[in-house]
């Protein structure tokens, strides 16, 4: 695989039980496959532990504006948003794959926002609650047809929030 960023070789490496596609002696960026990162996105979790120091090549410079393109994907490109509602990271993944670039310092980062999925969800359905609850409600209570725009909305939300960072369903109904 062709890293998203720099262009070099992919190399893959084995943690644990997981294998993860690492730009090593590049620009230090790494793929997941769908669902690898949330193994490895929390302090007390062993196994991402040894990723957080991957080698770079110091000539290598990444244009973080320039549009990324899945390397497991064929034509694919890659979107870019917030790992978690503290907004704090922006990572890219691929709509079809569900694979996640980080670029090299994004899974310290990552791992230093919650210690716990637990925490995650607490502050995800806290965003969400304040972002959208009452006018959402309110929808739903107005008349079916409201209830189903409000369903698309909120399905519209998930497309560009992974799934895995809206925790089961919301008091509103809409996830």
């Amino acid at each position: 695989m062709t890293c998203p960023a720099c262009g070099r070789e992919l190399t893959e490496k084995k943690i644990e039980d997981i294998f993860v596609d690492v730009c090593d002696q590049g620009c230090g960026g790494i793929w997941f496959d769908r669902f690898e990162l949330q193994k490895m996105d929390e302090p007390h979790e062993g196994a991402g532990t040894e990723l957080l120091d991957t080698p770079r090549h110091e000539g290598i410079h990444v244009d973080h504006e320039d549009d990324r393109w899945c390397p497991r994907c064929d034509d694919r490109k890659l979107f870019r948003h917030f790992y978690s509602v503290k907004r704090q990271v922006e990572v890219d993944d691929c709509p079809q794959c569900g694979g996640i670039w980080l670029d090299l310092g994004e899974l310290a980062r990552i791992r230093d926002q919650f210690a716990t999925e637990g925490e995650r969800r607490e502050a995800a359905e806290a965003y969400f609650e304040d972002v959208f609850g009452e006018d959402l409600e309110k929808m739903r209570l107005s008349s079916k047809e409201a209830e189903e725009r409000a369903r698309r909305i909120a399905q519209a939300f998930r497309l560009i929030c992974p799934s895995y960072y809206i925790p089961g369903k919301q008091p509103w109904g809409a996830f």
